[in-house]
């Protein structure tokens, strides 16, 4: 367990859509209207015959809402994917829900796919922040003698993203570090503009200037996340080791003013996102002081990453989701299927010399996976002491 005072929640598996962890301002509109697009769309002639009898389904849980029936079915569109789908272009809604329904249902049926449906891309493992809750706090990882610190290169990343355009939806850009200090960052983003419809990056603010914002901003990415987890500066503070909150709200402001004029509003949801690991933190403190910079604001529940290799041991039985859901890449090319095993004690993999698909189907990743699913937690280390 964490020693650190400020840390008074338990760690916890609760849906990221459960209250409190959503403000009020996430108004995903009036359905009906979203429901009859989608039940009027023509399958595309390039889907695969597993996502046509995918969409099929969707279509059917779609039409039954409509009709006010009993949606029995296992897929139910929910508030923060009718919120995504404003932003979606119609002849994109299909790519996207599709997308959703692997993301959400493969890891229930113990199902994959070729590729996973989301792949986590880290720039770097370097942060200028240590927060209390996070892997950076552990000085045997953040340590440079320690030798996890790395950027990676634009060369290795145009790699991986060729591997998966066409074939992945969500792509999310950060893991253990803080992603705008890779000086190729915009690079990245500009090699991935418009080949993915769930781009997102990660990011603590620190370091948002004009051009940055405006090079953000051009691009089609589609979530902007802003990880800031207090609305006042004591708590910020002590929770953001190494962060200003006078900086961090001139540079939220700035990109506000930004965006507001000379970006549609509609290009990009613009979150701030918080981990909620004490009673001190306030939701309606954060929607109140953030409503005006952000789409969405929420905390995400608390996950012990910061001792994940000193943690009391678990006796979970069902088998963690991740697996299944997503992978992670690290700057210097080694693959993880999970970030609360930061010092990457399961990985076996590297992109430099394997093909992202070959990863994920191996049998190595399957043998994990099985171990799960026969209730072998116990055996694995970290898994044994995470909470998902």
């Amino acid at each position: 367990m964490s020693k650190n005072s400020i840390i008074n929640s338990k760690p916890e598996s609760k849906s990221f859509f459960d209250k409190p962890y959503f403000a009020d301002n996430l108004d995903s509109g009036t359905n009906t209207p979203l429901l009859e697009k989608i039940v009027s769309l023509e399958l595309d002639d390039n889907l695969s015959q597993e996502d046509i009898e995918i969409f099929n389904k969707i279509l059917k849980g779609c039409n039954d809402l409509l009709k006010k029936k009993v949606n029995s079915h296992e897929f139910k569109i929910n508030k923060y994917e009718f919120f995504e789908l404003k932003f979606i272009e119609k002849k994109d809604i299909a790519r996207y829900l599709i997308y959703r329904y692997k993301y959400r249902h493969f890891s229930k049926k113990n199902k994959i796919g070729k590729f996973p449906p989301c792949l986590q891309i880290e720039p770097t493992s370097v942060c200028n922040y240590r927060c209390v809750m996070c892997y950076q706090a552990d000085k045997s990882f953040s340590n440079k003698s320690e030798g996890f610190m790395s950027n990676m290169s634009l060369d290795l990343y145009k790699k991986i993203i060729d591997q998966v355009e066409g074939k992945i939806e969500s792509i999310t850009l950060a893991s253990r570090g803080e992603p705008t200090l890779n000086k190729e960052f915009v690079n990245m983003l500009n090699y991935s503009s418009n080949k993915f419809l769930a781009l997102k990056m990660n990011t603590n603010a620190s370091l948002l200037n004009e051009k940055l914002i405006h090079s953000i901003l051009s691009t089609d990415i589609q979530s902007i996340v802003f990880s800031v987890d207090a609305a006042d500066k004591e708590t910020y503070e002590k929770i953001r080791v190494n962060g200003k909150f006078e900086k961090i709200m001139k540079n939220l402001n700035l990109f506000a003013k930004i965006r507001k004029e000379h970006y549609s509003k509609e290009k990009h949801i613009v979150k701030i996102s918080g981990v909620k690991i004490s009673d001190t933190q306030s939701l309606s403190e954060m929607e109140q002081k953030f409503k005006d910079i952000a789409d969405v604001i929420a905390f995400v529940p608390y996950t012990e990453w910061e001792s994940a290799y000193d943690n009391e041991e678990n006796d979970l039985k069902h088998a963690c989701q991740e697996l299944w859901t997503r992978m992670f890449v690290w700057a210097d090319g080694k693959v993880n299927p999970c970030d609360y095993d930061y010092k990457s004690t399961l990985s076996k993999w590297n992109v430099k010399n394997k093909t992202i698909s070959e990863i994920w189907n191996s049998k190595e990743y399957d043998s994990l996976r099985q171990k799960h699913l026969d209730q072998k937690r116990n055996t694995i280390e970290p898994c044994i002491r995470c909470q998902n």
